[in-house]
C-alpha cells in the first residue's frame, strides 16, 4: 500500500509539474538528468475536430476517440483528463445534447483544464478533482469512458476497471489507449525502457491486461489497434545480442500501445 502511495505521490508530482510549465514530457516521465525521447508514443491531433492546441501537452500513447463509438447527446467520461485534449476532442461527436467529464488526479492540470474551458466556452464540459480507483461519480452515469495512456500508471488496475465497470450505464462501453508488454523483457532493458519513455514504467503483460478486463465483467473485449513502441539500437544493444534483437524486433516480444474497447452488458 505504501508502494502505491509513493507511485501515485510521484505521478502527481511529475503532471503538476508539466501543467505548470506547459510543456509535455510523456508519460510518467523518467529521470530527468536522462535523454528521454516521449515522441514514440504520440499521435497526431492537430488535425482532428475541436482540437485545442493548449490543451494538447503530447502526453498520451493513441487516440481512443477515434474508436470510442460516441454518439450524439453521449455522456463521456475521460479518465486522467489532463489539460483536456480528449475531451475537446470528443465534444464534436456529443454535441451540444452531450456531456463531457474530465476526471484528473492532478490539482494543476485540473486548474489548467478549467483554463482551457474557459478559452473555448463550452457550457457541457467539466472537470473534476479524483482518484480513478475511486471515480467521483454516481453508478451508471456515464455513456462512454476513454482514457489515454493513463490507466497503465495507476497501481491498482483491478479497482481502475472496476469502477469504469461501476460508473458505465448497462449497455455502456470504454475505449482506453494504454501501453502493454508482450513477452518477457530482459530486466535491464526493461529498465531502460522506463528511463526512455516512463509510460511503460506501469505496464503489465498484454494477457493480463486484457484478463483484468474480463475479471470486472466486460463483453466484447476487442482491440482497435496495436502500435509497436520502437526502441532505439543503442539501448537495445545494452541488454541484447544480435540474435536477441531480432527476435524482438520480429515483435514477437515488446512494448506496445494498445487501444481496446469493452462493454458492460
Amino acid at each position: 500500500m505504501n508502494n502505491d502511495k509513493s507511485i501515485k505521490d510521484s505521478v502527481r508530482s511529475k503532471y503538476a509539474e508539466i501543467a505548470v510549465k506547459n510543456t509535455g514530457c510523456g508519460c510518467g516521465c523518467g529521470d530527468n538528468s536522462k535523454v528521454i525521447d516521449y515522441s514514440i508514443m504520440q499521435d497526431d491531433y492537430t488535425k482532428l475536430d475541436g482540437y485545442v492546441d493548449t490543451a494538447d501537452l503530447g502526453l498520451g500513447c493513441g487516440v481512443p476517440t477515434e474508436y470510442a463509438g460516441i454518439k450524439k447527446g453521449d455522456i463521456v467520461v475521460d479518465l486522467g483528463s489532463g489539460a483536456g485534449n480528449d475531451i475537446f476532442v470528443a465534444r464534436p461527436f456529443t454535441g451540444e445534447e452531450g456531456k463531457l467529464i474530465g476526471i484528473d488526479f492532478t490539482q494543476e492540470m485540473i486548474d489548467k483544464a478549467n483554463a482551457n474551458k474557459f478559452l473555448t466556452g463550452y457550457e457541457n464540459v467539466e472537470f473534476k478533482l479524483g482518484e480513478i480507483e475511486n471515480i467521483p461519480l454516481a453508478e451508471s452515469e456515464a455513456d462512454v469512458v476513454i482514457s489515454n495512456c493513463v490507466l497503465n500508471l495507476v497501481p491498482d488496475k483491478q479497482r481502475a476497471f472496476a469502477e469504469i465497470f461501476r460508473i458505465l450505464k448497462p449497455g455502456g462501453h470504454f475505449c482506453v489507449s494504454d501501453i502493454v508488454i508482450k513477452g518477457d523483457l530482459h530486466p535491464k532493458l526493461k529498465e531502460s525502457a522506463e528511463m526512455y519513455a516512463g509510460c511503460v514504467a506501469g505496464a503489465i503483460q498484454k494477457d493480463d491486461y486484457l484478463g483484468i478486463i474480463r475479471e470486472n465483467g466486460f463483453e466484447n473485449i476487442k482491440i482497435k489497434r496495436t502500435k509497436v513502441i520502437e526502441l532505439p539500437d543503442e539501448i537495445l544493444k545494452e541488454y541484447l545480442d544480435e540474435d536477441e534483437i531480432k527476435d524482438f524486433k520480429s515483435r514477437d516480444i515488446g512494448i506496445f500501445s494498445i487501444t481496446v474497447v469493452g462493454h458492460k452488458p
